[in-house]
């Protein structure tokens, strides 16, 4: 699957906190501050074992397997 630019990982990312959780949901900052967390721990993981920039990170790149080894980390 090709996803386009307009709908790259750092893209629907980026959407996932102003467009979902601040517009739709209005969660609150320390909501919003635990999934930042918890993406800047993933991205840290992904650029350990994947050698790219986060904003090289596809959503492909990101299925269960690797989020399982991410969870076990």
């Amino acid at each position: 699957m090709n996803i386009s630019a307009a709908q790259s990982f750092p893209v629907l990312l980026q959407k996932f906190f102003t467009e979902r959780l601040l517009q739709q949901r209005h969660a609150s900052p320390c909501t919003v501050a635990a999934y930042r967390d918890s993406f800047r721990l993933l991205l840290a993981f992904a650029h350990q074992r994947l050698h790219k920039r986060p904003s090289d990170i596809t959503i492909e790149e990101l299925n269960a397997p690797f989020i399982l080894e991410f969870l076990r980390e």
